[in-house]
C-alpha cells in the first residue's frame, strides 16, 4: 500500500481533546483533482402495465412497440440481466416511498423499487396510498422473486428510517436481513435518474412537491468507547493505490468495504488524489472490527464546530473527532472537504496500528452523495 504519510493529530479522548495542526494537509488545495463524471449503466429493461391507479391507461399499440416501451413514464419495469447467475444476487437494495405522482384518485403514487448494487436487478411496482404496509410489501417481494426465479436475497439495505417498521417486518416474515443503511448508493443514483427520466415525464407529475419522507439528519451523538482511536490524520492516496486497498479487502481478509466504481459508473483517472482518514490505534483489530458492522456511510468535516462527523447506519452521527480551531485547521478542515467535492463525495476511512504504517487493518471506500429528489 502506499503510505498514508501525513503529520498526525489526536484522536478525540474521553479525557483528552487536543490537536496537533497537520500543516503540510494545505498542499491539498493544489492538487488537480479531474472532475467525476457519474452516470448509471443502461440496462435493457422489460416494461409491464402500470396499476388501474394510473393516471393514465397506457396505449395497446405502444405496447407493441419495445423502444416505445422503455420510453413510457407509466411502465413498471421487471428485469433481470440474462447473463447473471441469479444466485450470484445475495443483496438487494429498497425503496418503498411515495412519488411526486397523482393516482387518478388525487391521491400520491407509492412505488416500490428494488435493485442490486450493479443493477442486474431492476424492479419496479406502483401502489395506491391505501395498501402501504407490511403484508402488501412482503407479497410484492414473493412476486418479484418468482417472475424472475429469482431466490430472495440474504439482506435488504434501505435508506428511509420513517419505513423501517414495515421493511422490517416484511422481511422478518421472508427470513431475510434487514439492513438500514445510506449505503444503498445504487438505489439513490438510480432514483436521480428516475426522477428525470420517468417522475417528470408522468402525467400525474406534481412539480415542486416536496418528499413525504425526508431522510433524517439528527444532530450527532457522542462516539460510543469502542470506537475510540487514539490519533488521526487527514490524508490522501492516488486512485491506483486506493483501488489496491479495496482488493486486500479480499485477498488480505481485512476489515471493511468497497464500492466498485466502475459499476456505479465512475470515472476517474488513476492519479487523482482521493482524500480520507486515518485513524491509528494500539488496539487496531478490534477498533476496525466493531466499525465493520455499523454500515460506515460517510465522514464530514464540521468546520464551524472544528470536529469530524461520522455517518453510519440509516439515521446515526458520531462526533468522531475534535480538534483545537484556528486558522490553519480550518484551512485544512476546508481544504478537504474541497478535495471530496471535487471527488464527487469520494473518500475513504483507514484504521491503522501506526499512522506511518504500509498497511490498513480497517479500509472502508466511502461515497457521500446528496439525498435523492423523493
Amino acid at each position: 500500500m502506499a503510505c498514508l504519510s501525513c503529520s498526525p493529530s489526536r484522536m478525540r479522548l474521553p479525557l483528552l481533546q487536543t490537536h496537533i495542526p497537520i500543516s503540510n494537509f494545505t498542499c491539498l488545495t493544489v492538487f488537480p483533482f479531474q472532475s467525476l463524471a457519474i452516470s448509471l449503466p443502461k440496462y435493457k429493461v422489460k416494461s409491464v402495465h402500470i396499476p388501474s391507479c394510473s393516471v393514465s391507461s397506457i396505449s395497446s399499440t405502444n405496447l407493441e412497440e419495445e423502444e416505445e416501451e422503455d420510453d413510457d413514464p407509466t411502465a413498471e419495469l421487471v428485469y433481470l440481466d440474462p447473463e447473471i447467475d441469479p444466485e450470484s444476487i445475495s443483496e438487494w437494495e429498497l425503496d418503498f416511498c411515495s412519488r411526486p405522482i397523482l393516482d387518478i384518485r388525487g391521491k400520491k403514487l407509492w412505488e416500490l423499487l428494488v435493485c442490486d448494487d450493479s443493477l442486474s436487478l431492476q424492479y419496479t411496482k406502483y401502489f395506491p396510498n391505501n395498501l402501504i404496509n407490511s403484508i402488501t410489501l412482503k407479497d410484492a417481494l414473493l412476486s418479484l422473486s418468482n417472475d424472475l426465479c429469482l431466490p430472495l436475497p440474504d439482506k435488504i439495505r434501505f435508506f428511509r428510517s420513517q419505513m423501517q417498521t414495515i421493511i422490517t417486518r416484511a422481511c422478518n416474515e421472508l427470513a431475510i436481513k434487514p439492513v438500514p443503511s445510506k449505503r444503498c448508493l445504487s438505489l439513490v443514483l438510480w432514483l436521480e435518474d428516475r426522477y428525470e427520466t420517468v417522475y417528470t415525464r408522468h402525467p400525474g407529475f406534481q412539480k415542486g412537491a416536496k418528499p413525504l419522507l425526508a431522510l433524517d439528519n439528527p444532530f450527532p451523538m457522542e462516539l460510543p468507547e469502542n470506537l475510540y482511536g487514539e490519533k488521526w490524520a487527514f490524508v490522501q492516496l492516488p486512485v491506483s493505490a486506493v483501488r489496491e486497498e479495496v482488493s486486500n479487502l479480499e485477498t488480505r481478509l481485512v476489515f471493511g468495504s468497497s464500492l466498485d466504481l466502475d459499476l456505479l459508473g465512475i470515472e476517474i483517472e488513476d492519479n487523482t488524489l482521493i482524500p480520507g482518514l486515518a485513524v491509528a490505534s494500539s488496539r487496531a483489530k478490534p477498533l476496525a472490527a466493531w466499525m465493520n458492522g455499523l454500515e460506515v456511510c460517510s465522514i464530514e468535516a464540521d468546520v464551524d464546530k472544528a470536529s469530524l462527523i461520522l455517518s453510519v447506519g440509516i439515521s446515526t452521527r458520531y462526533i468522531y473527532a475534535t480538534y483545537k480551531k484556528n486558522p490553519v485547521s480550518t484551512s485544512e478542515a476546508e481544504a478537504w472537504e474541497a478535495a471530496k467535492k471535487a471527488c464527487g463525495g469520494l473518500h475513504f476511512l483507514a484504521i491503522q496500528n501506526d499512522l506511518n504504517s504500509d498497511d490498513c487493518v480497517g479500509f472502508w471506500l466511502l461515497l457521500d452523495l446528496p439525498p435523492p429528489p423523493v
